[in-house]
């Protein structure tokens, strides 16, 4: 046997995402669907296998010459489209005297094509076709006797299918259809069918398939599969929950089956030729698991699609323990634990760190300072969300400009997170070693009820079960090299835990002690630096909660103006007066409060 692959088609129901990639190049858990159906083929015992391309026909012949198959496997540019029975015609060469098989690109299934060639040889018609109920696209209607009699009018008391895209064909159709012109396959059938040949149907309800020809449908078949892998077939197809996301515009899911859960991110189908956000979120998540650092596991990703499957790691974070918590010092111990290991990242991670998995800027730069966190708070917070029209970046150029350079001058770089805040770091319970100790298992083991008493009574270490706290980063897919003291300056000044004055104090003066007695850094250079990143931080929150609350609509994020903008203005207050004279009297006059 030999096949065809249909593999010309623009791809039109799926743009945008297929102006750059083809869609026999679409993904599912990081296997193009073309080579799952060539493998397919290969298994089936086809001999070679020959594609028709046209749209980004160089993507598909570059993917195909870096493959090594079993089998040989050709293409055939069309400079122009010629449909299926023009392609199928156009390479009457490639065929012999025996039956070939022809399947389109952009289905997925896993219909047994040995058994389907296997069922056209035991039979005399000139054609097979694979049908399948599915009742979005059922137009093919088939009599009793297992003959299709129409393909789009439905014949009256006739069984409607679907054609999957998958038949087997006799090389004596080639005669019905005229070379070098556009053809419908379908011509040729009614043509070889008003002569009163037949075409015969195989329906089985022993497979599955699925067309891909749309976004929604393909990003469906993408988490179904992935989900089967992901937990194997001795567990029960999972239940899904979509989580309350937050600032991203991702969304999360919570897979559970039985005693086993995963979270599952969905970045969205990639639309460019260039790292993605789900790109980084993999490379960066792998390389800082790698380290030893403490965040989720990657289970399972498929970077086209956007969907990463990840331990789970519940649903506590620290901004609920310290909201939760009537224990100052209790506090102030998790985040010193926090702030060990916000080091450990930043040395560690910095090593063998590769600049192009990020996603945005390799580098936090000046630039970056410039237009990322100055301008975005000037734009989307002053004149986007408190309505100041007269206001513009260049009324304070030359504060952001001095800013972002002494930034730069006290930077004391490493990996930096860049989103280091309360909501981003999760609190998990692990079974504390020892002999007889009850708790002892798998983490997914702890019971809610034990989780929730002890993240809300810290204070009762006497009555807390055999768990102990541990506390893992999540959102790390913004992380590059930059400054340590942005990403401590970021934690504690986290406007939703607004940490006391003198909290902040205290952790700073830790974090100053363990980073120089680690790398022999200049104290007075780090906390100059805090300084700095603390101002670039708040603006860079104030533009973002201005900007959702305002154009996507988020409005709880406005709850937590007041304190990012207190904050921002009880830091601008510590330089003298000289410094800021044009930020800190446009910020006069909002003490308490946002005027809009």
């Amino acid at each position: 046997m030999k096949a065809m692959i249909l593999a010309a088609g623009l791809g039109t129901r799926l743009l945008p995402f297929s102006e750059t990639t083809p869609k026999p190049l679409f993904t599912i858990a990081g296997r193009p669907i073309l080579d799952r159906i060539i493998c397919s083929l290969q298994s089936a015992g086809c001999e070679a296998v020959i594609i028709n391309t046209h749209h980004l026909h160089r993507k598909i012949e570059a993917y195909i010459s870096g493959q090594n198959y079993e089998i040989p496997v050709y293409t055939r540019y069309e400079p122009v489209i010629l449909g299926t029975g023009g392609a199928i015609k156009n390479v009457a060469d490639f065929w012999d005297h025996r039956p070939f098989m022809v399947i389109n690109s952009d289905i997925f299934t896993d219909i047994d094509l040995r058994a389907v060639y296997a069922y056209h040889l035991s039979h005399s018609c000139p054609a097979s076709l694979v049908l399948y109920d599915d009742p979005a696209f059922n137009t093919v209607s088939i009599d009793s006797e297992g003959f299709v009699s129409e393909f789009r009018n439905p014949t009256p008391g006739n069984a409607q299918l679907t054609f999957t895209g998958i038949q087997v064909i006799a090389p004596e159709i080639l005669a019905y259809i005229k070379p070098g012109l556009f053809s419908d396959i379908i011509e040729a059938y009614r043509n070889l069918m008003s002569e009163g040949k037949k075409i015969k149907a195989f329906v089985s309800k022993n497979f599955f398939w699925n067309d891909l020809g749309t976004p929604e449908r393909y990003r469906d078949i993408a988490i179904r599969e992935m989900t089967a892998e992901a937990f194997g077939t001795r567990y029960p197809e999972p239940e899904m929950t979509l989580l309350k996301g937050d600032g991203s515009d991702r969304k999360w899911y919570r897979l559970s089956s039985g005693n086993d859960s995963l979270i599952l991110g969905d970045h969205g189908i990639r639309q460019k030729d260039e790292t993605s956000e789900a790109d980084a979120f993999v490379n960066i998540g792998r390389h800082l698991y790698g380290k030893g650092i403490p965040v989720p596991k990657i289970c399972l990703y498929d970077t086209f699609s956007g969907l990463v499957f990840l331990e789970d790691l519940g649903d506590m974070n620290l901004q609920t323990l310290v909201l939760n918590s009537r224990n100052t010092e209790d506090i102030i111990s998790c985040y010193k634990d926090i702030i060990d290991r916000l080091i450990e990242m930043s040395v560690s991670g910095a090593e063998g760190f590769d600049v192009s998995w990020t996603y945005q800027t390799p580098f936090y730069d000046k630039n970056l300072i410039l237009e990322r966190e100055c301008r975005y708070f000037t734009d989307a917070f002053l004149t986007g969300y408190l309505g100041m029209s007269h206001i513009c970046f260049e009324d304070f150029e030359n504060e952001f400009v001095c800013l972002a350079d002494k930034t730069m001058e006290y930077a004391l770089n490493g990996f930096m997170h860049r989103d280091m805040q309360s909501r981003n770091i999760m609190l998990f319970l692990v079974p504390k070693p020892g002999p007889g100790n009850k708790a002892e298992g798998s983490r997914s083991q702890a019971p809610a009820w034990e989780r929730k008493f002890y993240f809300i009574d810290l204070g009762s270490r006497s009555q807390a079960p055999a768990w102990e706290r541990k506390f893992h980063f999540i959102d790390f897919q913004g992380g590059r090299i930059g400054p340590i003291q942005y990403d401590l300056a970021s934690l504690l000044i986290d406007p939703y835990t607004d940490l006391p004055v003198s909290v902040q104090s205290c952790l700073l003066d830790y974090g100053i002690g363990k980073y120089t007695s680690l790398t022999g850094a200049d104290p007075e250079k780090f906390r100059k630096g805090f300084d700095c990143c603390r101002i670039t931080r708040n603006l860079q929150i104030l533009g973002a909660f201005g900007y959702l609350s305002r154009v996507k609509g988020k409005t709880y994020f406005e709850h937590y103006i007041p304190v990012a903008l207190n904050t921002l203005k009880q830091n601008l207050s510590e330089y003298d007066e000289t410094m800021f004279v044009r930020l800190k009297n446009v910020l006069a006059g909002h003490e308490s409060g946002v005027q809009k």
